[in-house]
């Protein structure tokens, strides 16, 4: 039997960073434990100083099918290329010109959710067409 996984980025802003990924994975952001209205209640009822309430965020997919990703607060920034990195999958089953129009269309809403464009690599006999991004923090990913 697989085992169960999630996906943990180490980040400056948790908070941002679940809501720039939970719209491009079409993910929710995880909600509150039963009982609070909101991660604020919870926070404070937890006695968790104002200073630590973006410290964690986490996002989840609501079919229950996807790995659940965990963002956690670290004092240093991203100073290299991914080791990891995710494969947004875009564009299944198309190919050709029809891929890549729909990778663009994917890549501008995610450039105004405030990813950046990096590269695209075109199609060819090794690579079915991707373009290459980075989220608001840097960290590279794949549209493809």
């Amino acid at each position: 039997m697989a085992k169960e996984f999630q996906v943990t980025y180490d980040c400056a802003d948790p908070g941002a960073q679940a809501a720039f990924w939970a719209e491009a994975l079409d993910y929710r952001v995880q909600p509150p434990p039963e009982g609070f209205a909101d991660w604020p209640a919870a926070l404070i009822a937890w006695g968790v100083p104002p200073e630590h309430h973006n410290d964690r965020s986490a996002i989840t997919d609501p079919d229950g099918k996807g790995p659940r990703v965990f963002f956690q607060k670290v004092p240093e920034g991203k100073t290299a290329k991914n080791r990891v990195h995710l494969d947004v999958r875009a564009a299944p089953g198309l190919t050709g010109d029809e891929r890549m129009a729909a990778l663009e269309v994917e890549a501008a809403r995610l450039e105004e959710l405030g990813a950046k464009r990096l590269y695209r690599i075109e199609p060819d006999r090794l690579d079915a067409g991707t373009i290459v991004m980075a989220d608001p923090e840097g960290n590279e990913f794949c549209l493809d």
